[in-house]
């Protein structure tokens, strides 16, 4: 159950749904994403950092059965925003991804700094 000072999760790209999700890896991604929002900093192997999309983005690490997937996201201070949802192929986070994400948080910040 949701607590009052849980913060929420602001989907701006990507879902996560079974499928392509497995029922397990869906479930993985739920219970970290809760964690999230209920203010816990995730570190290795979960999450990583992403500096190179901007300061607070990370990196979910969800492996699945034949795939791995990863959940870009910005902990802003009253949201969990997820900038993306994709299946990770190689090593390194393709560049369109980090470009993608990078206009994401840019819009949510923008949009953001309008409502103050």
């Amino acid at each position: 159950m949701a607590k009052s000072s849980d913060k929420p999760l602001v989907w701006l790209h990507g879902e996560v749904k079974t499928p392509p999700f497995s029922a397990e890896a869906r479930v993985e991604a739920g219970f970290l994403l809760r964690r999230l929002q209920q203010g816990e900093a995730l570190g290795l192997p979960l999450s990583r950092p992403m500096p190179s999309v901007g300061g607070q983005c990370h990196e979910l690490r969800i492996t699945d059965r034949t795939q791995t997937w990863r959940i870009m996201y910005f902990v802003a201070p009253d949201a969990v925003v997820i900038l993306g949802v994709f299946s990770k192929k190689t090593e390194t986070t393709p560049k369109a991804v980090i470009e993608m994400c990078r206009q994401r948080l840019a819009l949510y910040r923008r949009a953001a700094s309008e409502k103050k």
